[in-house]
């Protein structure tokens, strides 16, 4: 199993969030972060007055997968619809993951990540 975790740009969220619909992955957690890479923050204007912003709002995304080849495709679909081209279009982290246990059920594995039949 592996882990996708993902920096992006927050307005390059739903194109995201879309990419991954259209490429069947499902599973992802979402969350608002801070951060900076090389480009170190940077200066804008706030009433008049030149700011510097050291940490930029960014969206961290969550992604566990079965396998490479679903990891490649969970990438593939970041990369198209994250880029601008630009500084700050963020990072993506792949690794393995040891174990993963479904709460509710107690399955463990590839049973753990993969739909179960909804139980009304």
């Amino acid at each position: 199993m592996r882990k996708i975790e993902a920096i992006i740009r927050e307005e390059r969220l739903q194109d995201v969030l879309d990419a991954l619909t259209a490429a069947e992955i499902t599973g992802i957690t979402v969350y608002q972060v801070m951060g900076c890479g090389t480009q170190r923050g940077c200066t804008g204007i706030v009433r008049g007055q030149e700011v510097y912003t050291h940490l930029l709002p960014k969206i961290k995304l969550e992604i566990v997968v079965s396998d490479e080849n679903w990891e490649k495709i969970a990438i593939d679909a970041i990369m198209s619809s994250a880029s601008t081209g630009h500084y700050g279009d963020g990072k993506i982290f792949a690794y393995d993951l040891d174990t993963v246990i479904r709460i509710r059920t107690g399955e463990q594995g590839y049973d753990a990540i993969n739909s179960s039949k909804v139980e009304e």
